[in-house]
């Protein structure tokens, strides 16, 4: 049986941080970007801190960071990934990434005429500019930074960049099982479709979203 990796994005609260734990996510992560309605300041990062365990990684989202805020986040806690989602080049995020020593994966918000030949050009494009990246990360076009709770045509994503990519962009508890059976991710990353109001998760869909996902690994 396979086992897709899951994340949930957008932990502004401790309970919140404890119930995807609870659940069995891999990974929360945490927005540093301040227009960001899920938006957490360093010194917020530092009081989540304690309740993290080992072996659940922490990752930051970026947008057009400097390189300043990026240390500042970093030294605030356990952030063992970097997430960019702004305009930052393939050189920008090398840069970042080296500076402060951690690996990153790139957003590519997919658009309608996305094609399978540009996700394999993006991500050897930032393959080869930094060893520091780790993946793309796929989430849906829309004229804004951060996602918007939308789907994107999963059949773009070609079969030999599935397990390698991280499927983001209007999952859900509803179509969490459908999304994983067909793109075989490495992994999910999920923020509104658990959430009770905008930065405030719901426990109960946190663990509905870790069994649906689950559900599509048991599928051979």
């Amino acid at each position: 049986m396979s086992r897709t990796r899951i994340k949930i994005c957008g932990i502004t609260r401790e309970q919140d941080l404890r119930a995807a734990v609870d659940a069995g996510a891999d990974a929360v992560g945490f927005v540093f970007y301040p227009k960001s309605p899920r938006y957490v300041a360093p010194a917020r990062l530092r009081e989540l801190a304690s309740a993290l365990p080992p072996f659940v990684s922490g990752v930051g989202l970026f947008v057009n960071a400097t390189l300043d805020e990026v240390r500042e986040a970093v030294a605030a806690g356990p952030i063992a990934l970097l997430q960019f989602h702004g305009d930052e080049s393939a050189d920008a995020c090398a840069a970042l990434a080296a500076a402060v020593q951690r690996p990153f994966v790139r957003a590519y918000r997919v658009r309608p005429d996305t094609t399978a030949a540009d996700l394999i050009e993006s991500e050897s494009q930032y393959r080869a500019a930094s060893a520091w990246f780790s993946g793309l990360l796929l989430d849906t076009w829309v004229d804004a930074y951060g996602g918007a709770g939308k789907v994107f045509d999963w059949s773009v994503i070609p079969k030999e960049l599935a397990p390698r990519v991280v499927l983001s962009g209007g999952l859900s508890v509803q179509n969490a099982t459908g999304a994983v059976a067909q793109v075989r991710p490495f992994a999910v990353d999920i923020s509104s479709g658990v959430e009770a109001g905008k930065g405030i998760k719901d426990a109960r869909k946190i663990a509905a979203f870790v069994d649906a996902v689950r559900a599509a690994d048991a599928i051979t």
